[in-house]
């Protein structure tokens, strides 16, 4: 099992770096973060409020684009090749979760790179922690809303943007709105919420292969 998920992850990534389907989205979130750190942003961990709340779209956007890279007929080769649906909804959540680590990096190292303000080990784990986060839950978003639970790409992207619109506004929601408040607060390590948004990962890849097999 974990060879077909590994092969069939090393597959759909080799598709998308291809493609450059994932570029916009990518391109995207390095310029709002140009904005959000071009200036002078102020001490951390607060300005990494704003980045950990962009980032959230930015993943569930990343998502549904892993999500539905493959047409319907396409999907059913690599199912075939891949020795069923199990390891293919695997490989897809382990290629998305992939994207958010560099996103997380890219993120947490971006002020780093460009600001004037220093960031501690202790600050560092807390910006890393949120982003991760805030970006696992937009990977569950992201494959709630596409193939095979939505068919219709134009309706995974609307979906996947009211959803993302709803949850990111309300600060005491787990796990963005709690990530969030703990960057603007300077509060603890936002462990909790990280795994919650893991969890809710591994529940819509559960979910896509148990709707997948059903039809």
């Amino acid at each position: 099992m974990i060879g077909r998920t590994s092969a069939a992850a090393r597959y759909l990534l080799a598709l998308l770096v291809g493609e450059l389907r994932v570029l916009l989205p990518v391109v995207a979130f390095l310029a709002v973060l140009g904005v959000l750190f071009g200036g002078d942003p102020g001490p951390p961990p607060t300005p990494w409020a704003a980045s950990a709340l962009a980032i959230y779209p930015t993943a569930a956007w990343v998502a549904l684009v892993v999500a539905n890279v493959e047409d319907p007929v396409q999907r059913t080769i690599t199912v075939s090749a891949a020795g069923g649906r199990g390891a293919v909804a695997a490989a897809t959540a382990l290629v998305a979760l992939v994207a958010d680590l560099l996103l997380v990096a890219v993120a947490v190292l971006f002020p780093l790179v460009t600001g004037r303000y220093e960031y501690p080990p202790a600050t560092l784990v807390l910006g890393a922690v949120a982003h991760l986060a805030c970006a696992s839950a937009g990977t569950a978003v992201g494959l709630l809303c596409a193939r095979p639970l939505v068919a219709r790409v134009g309706w995974s992207f609307c979906l996947g943007a009211t959803a993302v619109v709803v949850t990111a506004v309300q600060p005491w929601l787990p796990p963005v709105g709690t990530a969030v408040h703990a960057l603007s607060s300077g509060g603890g390590v936002p462990v909790g919420p990280a795994l919650v948004g893991l969890s809710a990962v591994g529940g819509a890849a559960l979910l896509s292969w148990w709707v997948d097999i059903r039809r």
